[in-house]
């Protein structure tokens, strides 16, 4: 941790985004209470993605730099037991490279170029400096960023990756990013599966979980769910296209936080403001950020 600051100076000056994030990390610290009901929390959905390369360094500094109060790091392990950011098993979607992410080493997969795919796939964003840059470990994400960052982590698939919850707590214990933060916690761990979560709550109650949850169909929530949700979790996340003003609502009488996935258009933020979210998750942090200036404002 004593190269630190150094970390995020170079950090910033290599994605473009000067000073304006390391500010940003800075004043983390000032933030309101990242659990409080009465503040909309922004969260930039694998980084500032809509901007540039999901999980990469670059876009989790762009979050930042846009107010997102939390970075969203998704969790895959590689096959020497390393928690790297990335949403899918699979290398290729975001990678040059093809096959498990379980089945690379860190080393390995370190080879592999996770930014020129957005270059080729988003041209009106692509920047010659995406072209290259790696997959980031947790450990680095957090070094680069510090402690006065916020981090709202996924275990994805854990079910692949036995030990997945361990090594994350052991790497928030190794940062002092748990426990004597709460309520304004600097983590939320979130997960669609209830076991991943209620093993990290075995390990440290103290760390806020928030339970995922997809529908195919609109939603709905049973009493006797959301009794079994708040026996682990402090909030639900959940696909925003499947619920309505009633869902919210009843989410926020149980006393959970409701976060949905994935806000990028500025109606359906307003909407969802109006439905009474406390937070959402969004590629595009700064349109979000504007919503809610705009709404201060009045």
């Amino acid at each position: 941790m004593k190269n630190l600051f150094r970390n995020v100076m170079m950090s910033a000056a290599f994605i473009g985004i000067g000073a304006g994030a390391v500010s940003q990390v800075q004043a983390a610290e000032t933030i309101e209470p990242s659990l409080n009901p009465n503040k909309i929390m922004n969260v930039a959905h694998r980084g500032a993605s809509g901007y540039a390369p999901e999980h990469t360094i670059p876009a989790y500094g762009l979050g930042q730099q846009m107010k997102g109060d939390y970075i969203e790091i998704d969790l895959q392990m590689t096959k020497d037991g390393e928690l790297i950011a990335m949403h899918d098993e699979t290398l290729d979607r975001t990678t040059n490279g093809t096959g498990n992410v379980k089945d690379f080493t860190l080393a390995e997969i370190k080879q592999l170029d996770a930014g020129s795919w957005f270059n080729e796939k988003y041209p009106e964003y692509a920047k010659p400096e995406y072209a290259g840059l790696k997959v980031p470990t947790l450990q680095e994400v957090i070094e680069t960023f510090g402690t006065g960052a916020r981090y709202y982590i996924e275990t994805k698939s854990p079910e692949v990756y036995p030990g997945m919850e361990e090594k994350l707590v052991e790497i928030l214990n190794e940062y002092n990013l748990t426990g004597k933060n709460v309520p304004s916690s600097k983590v939320i761990v979130q997960s669609f599966s209830a076991d991943s979560l209620k093993i990290v709550h075995e390990m440290d109650p103290t760390i806020p979980l928030v339970q995922l949850l997809w529908y195919d169909q609109p939603a709905t929530l049973t009493d006797e769910e959301l009794e079994e949700y708040k026996s682990y979790s402090i909030g639900l996340g959940m696909n925003y296209g499947a619920i309505d003003e009633a869902y919210v609502q009843k989410v926020r009488d149980s006393g959970l936080l409701i976060h949905p996935y994935t806000v990028n258009e500025t109606a359906d933020m307003e909407k969802l403001l109006d439905w009474g979210v406390t937070g959402m998750f969004t590629n595009f942090p700064d349109r979000l950020q504007e919503v809610l200036q705009k709404r201060n404002s009045k």
